[in-house]
């Protein structure tokens, strides 16, 4: 039973090979990890600790992108993730703008 959960690994490996593709994953993971940061946890930080944080998220998505290489699918969750939490704040904030109102 071979089941691939991994599209956009497979998109990748078919675009550009795979000559880059640690490098594209990385990105990708990191952009949507401190998407899903941005929205769901980070607080007002002085700017040291905010440059910590950010540098664990970067130390922490090279992780998580060794797991994507071996196809599983961190990067399609992390977009997931980052869609639900987009949804969430959408809604939170109208729901604040009407009780303004």
């Amino acid at each position: 039973m071979d089941v691939n959960f991994s599209i956009i690994f497979d998109f990748i490996l078919k675009q550009y090979g795979t000559s880059h593709i640690f490098e594209i994953l990385y990105v990708l993971n990191l952009i949507f990890a401190a998407i899903a940061y941005k929205l769901g946890f980070a607080r007002k930080l002085p700017l040291v600790k905010n440059i910590f944080v950010y540098v664990m998220l970067a130390i922490g998505t090279y992780i998580m992108t060794i797991f994507s290489i071996f196809k599983l699918p961190i990067t399609e969750s992390l977009i997931i993730i980052s869609l639900v939490l987009a949804i969430y704040r959408f809604r939170l904030h109208n729901q604040r703008k009407q009780n303004q109102q």
